[in-house]
């Protein structure tokens, strides 16, 4: 503790703070910073950083949370799935993400053999318990759970265990930034990074984007220091008209990123395109389980695509996870939404934008 301590001084948050409002003053407009990382989203909500900003800085959350970004059509595949026999073993934030009728936790309430669990080793467990049934592992995620997930892969095929498999829905965050870089309706002025996923992907996936988009990157870890400093980076590129990568979590990050976490993933994954809940289908945004591994792929092994569904009547999470709208503006929002009966994803999540600001509304704005 004492060491995550240092990071939340907050005598020190002031003088950064100070600093922050002394570069803003000096800009004739304002500055919008997208976090893409829901660990930062709920960090920026509970520590009050936005209340620290002056008026012409804003903070908007992106598509960082995983959970949320997950399409309908995969909730309702896994449901099918569940509904012919198949063991679903899946982490618990998956539970009570709407599909397009139901949630897994409402088709394990009726009876379906859904399984929770925090490792995706319990999947290779259950398919060993359970030799005569059919195990699926929901592999939702970013770059930092990708490696995990798909030692299911691994395992099984070199273990000889037939009867497991995953419903990938992986997901890649360099190309959602681009695809968000390139939406002028947006004007995104610069993009505070990811700390995990750049754990893996390293400083230096991010320097063709910054080029090409001219958008300054900071990588910032998750307390209020390494947020705020982050931030006064950014406020540094944008006054002295630069965009370049800058790394604020080197105790961490590295520029080459995990070396050998990405030669596994590429082992047994290859880029594919991805649908995303409110970005649509983004190219090349997301990975696939290779073909000579596609006895371990759900999809393709019960022939069961995933399905693209119309968004529910009056949800606008697609609206929050693009930066667009602030939750309150969503007309759900505390009303017909709330954790405990959730319409769209970005309620479900620890991670979710509209779960932040349910959370800690004093502190967002």
């Amino acid at each position: 503790m004492k060491y995550v301590d240092g990071f939340r001084n907050s005598d020190t948050a002031a003088e950064i703070g100070r600093r922050i409002r002394s570069l803003a003053a000096g800009l004739d407009r304002q500055v919008t910073i997208m976090e893409v990382c829901g660990t930062h989203t709920m960090s920026i909500a509970r520590f009050a950083i936005k209340n620290l900003l002056p008026e012409n800085i804003r903070l908007v959350s992106g598509p960082g949370c995983p959970v949320c970004v997950t399409p309908a059509g995969y909730i309702d595949t896994a449901l099918e799935l569940a509904a012919k026999g198949k063991i679903i073993v899946t982490f618990s934030d998956m539970m009570n993400v709407p599909g397009s009728t139901t949630s897994l936790s409402r088709a394990r309430a009726s009876g379906a053999r859904i399984e929770t669990c925090y490792s995706p080793e319990s999947a290779i467990e259950s398919a060993r318990k359970n030799p005569d049934s059919e195990v699926v592992f929901l592999g939702v995620g970013f770059e930092t759970t990708i490696g995990p997930v798909i030692n299911i892969v691994a395992t099984a095929s070199t273990g000889k265990i037939p009867n497991v498999s995953t419903l990938t829905s992986f997901k890649l965050i360099p190309p959602a930034m681009a695809a968000l870089a390139s939406d002028s309706e947006l004007r995104i002025d610069a993009f505070l990074c990811p700390a995990h996923v750049s754990a893996i992907i390293g400083t230096d996936a991010y320097r063709p984007f910054a080029s090409k988009y001219g958008k300054p990157c900071v990588i910032a870890g998750f307390e209020p220091l390494d947020i705020l400093s982050g931030i006064e980076l950014i406020l540094s590129q944008v006054i002295s008209g630069v965009a370049k990568v800058e790394n604020n979590y080197s105790r961490v990050v590295k520029d080459e990123g995990n070396v050998k976490a990405m030669a596994f993933i590429n082992r047994y994954l290859e880029p594919a395109d991805s649908t995303w809940r409110g970005l649509g289908m983004i190219p090349l945004s997301g990975m696939s389980i290779r073909k000579e591994f596609s006895g371990f792929n759900a999809e393709k092994r019960f022939g069961m695509p995933i399905a693209c569904p119309k968004e529910k009547k009056g949800c606008r999470c697609g609206d929050v996870l693009k930066g667009m709208i602030n939750p309150p503006e969503c007309p759900l929002f505390a009303k017909k939404c709330t954790p405990s009966n959730p319409v769209g994803p970005c309620m479900v999540s620890s991670e979710g934008t509209c779960a932040a600001f349910y959370k800690y509304p004093e502190n967002s704005r």
